[in-house]
């Protein structure tokens, strides 16, 4: 049976594990954290998403974790209705749910022989047909191929392309989850607010918890509630519910589109070569994506070097275009002079739902299931 060493223990490489083993590979995780903690914040999974995650059998399980989101609405600060869109086709629905969720559904349905912790990437080289990867515990694996899912930080990236570190974008983001809802929250909907070089998002995640992240042109303060003071209260409220400690904050960081995505019996995926800012909310959802997009190109064309030529060739275009989309509208998102805050407010309140339909069928309305590899 063909193996394949998966470098990486996130989404995107848990993902390819589950599809590649569906697929009638024997594919391995090797992950450097010792443990696997129940951390992170909430994600959403937008259609595109749910369409992995149902061809891979545990969509349903994700729905019963998370909350459904059928609507977008954004507002200004003040809470005041800028514009709405329904975003459910019927069919495939966006789910949001708390990141360790996620990761817990895709792990439970992989065997648990076939995940290694405590597996830090050293280097890797390629003999003859053989990968070869060292980690720092001193051991190593010989394998047909090896995929670098390891994250915005890659080091199977950073030994393959030295590209330096990404860039950052100027702006930090928080991401909590709250056990509270305020009753002016509406159910089934996700929310962004806009204000001068800041926002907030806020979604449900399942279980009766409220997800939501913020965003400001500054690093400088811990202090949320006086950062957004003077917002809709709601705001205030579920940062005041969310524990202190379970608050993430992060630089908002991408890179440049890159074609060269692999080499030989090496391919990388997810942020590990295309990091995107979390504007749109699809860095987990491209990973899902480029996971299932190789493995039915493997079973396409066979365990070679074309099927992971023709899996970069495939994803390449889609992932430069997402990730130039999200940078644009968190640069606008995060806009501080009132005249171009005035002419950004113009498009939001004037747009009518078909249209914002049809610009999101753009992201939403891709099938990694169905196209021709």
């Amino acid at each position: 049976m063909v193996q394949i060493a998966i470098i990486g223990g996130g989404i995107g490489g848990l993902t390819a594990a589950l599809a590649l083993q569906q697929s009638g590979f024997q594919a391995e995780v090797f992950e450097q954290a010792p443990v696997l903690l129940d951390v992170g914040a909430a994600i959403a999974m937008w259609p595109n998403a749910m369409r992995v995650l149902e061809h891979l059998h545990v969509g349903q399980m994700i729905i019963e974790y998370g909350g459904v989101v059928a609507e977008l609405r954004w507002m200004d600060q003040n809470g005041f209705l800028l514009n709405r869109v329904r975003i459910s086709d019927g069919k495939t629905p966006a789910v949001a749910l708390h990141r360790s969720d996620l990761q817990r559904t895709l792990r439970q349905a992989l065997p648990q022989s076939s995940i290694h912790l405590g597996h830090t990437i050293v280097r890797y080289e390629q003999r003859g047909d053989k990968m070869i990867a060292t980690f720092a515990n001193g051991n190593s694996v010989e394998a047909d191929f090896m995929i670098g899912a390891d994250g915005v930080h890659s080091r199977v990236r950073s030994q393959f392309i030295n590209d330096g570190d990404p860039i950052t974008r100027g702006y930090t983001i928080w991401r909590g989850t709250s056990p509270f809802t305020p009753p002016a929250i509406p159910p089934k909907t996700g929310i962004e607010l806009y204000g001068r070089g800041k926002r907030f998002g806020v979604g449900p995640v399942g279980l009766g918890r409220t997800g939501w992240w913020a965003s400001a042109n500054t690093d400088q303060t811990d202090q949320l509630t006086d950062l957004f003071a003077g917002w809709y209260r709601p705001l205030i409220e579920l940062i005041e519910a969310t524990p202190p400690g379970s608050i993430l904050k992060t630089v908002a960081t991408d890179r440049e589109p890159n074609k060269r995505w692999g080499t030989g019996r090496m391919t990388l995926l997810g942020d590990a070569i295309h990091p995107t800012t979390p504007n749109l909310g699809q860095g987990g959802c491209l990973s899902m994506e480029d996971a299932l997009v190789l493995a039915r190109c493997f079973e396409k064309h066979g365990a070679s070097e074309d099927a992971l030529r023709t899996y970069e060739r495939l994803r390449y275009h889609r992932t430069a275009v997402l990730t130039r989309m999200s940078r644009y509208y968190g640069r606008v998102g995060q806009l501080e002079n009132i005249w171009a805050r005035a002419l950004r407010r113009i498009p939001l309140s004037l747009a009518p739902e078909l249209l914002a339909q049809r610009i999101m069928q753009l992201v939403f309305d891709y099938d990694a299931t169905k196209i021709r590899v």
